[in-house]
């Protein structure tokens, strides 16, 4: 299975606003990527559902600044 592939089975989720804003953000946005962002990406999608959602909106507390790029990113999908 390629790289992208895996990364597209780790963007399906229980909540289809995430689906909708992963799976775009993956299309769209993934290839221009540096590697520590990239890496930052596929951390962010070990969280939960609830939890990467709220850092999505910014509704949770900082998180961790080597995610932080990804997550400005990810806003703007």
């Amino acid at each position: 299975m390629s790289e992208m592939n895996r990364l597209r089975w780790k963007c399906r989720r229980g909540m289809l606003e995430l689906d909708l804003v992963l799976n775009q953000f993956l299309e769209q946005d993934y290839s221009t990527l540096d590697a520590d962002a990239k890496q930052a990406f596929v951390t962010l999608l070990e969280a939960g559902d609830e939890e990467l959602w709220a850092l999505i909106t910014d509704e949770a507390a900082g998180a961790a600044p080597e995610l932080q790029t990804v997550i400005n990113r990810l806003r703007t999908c």
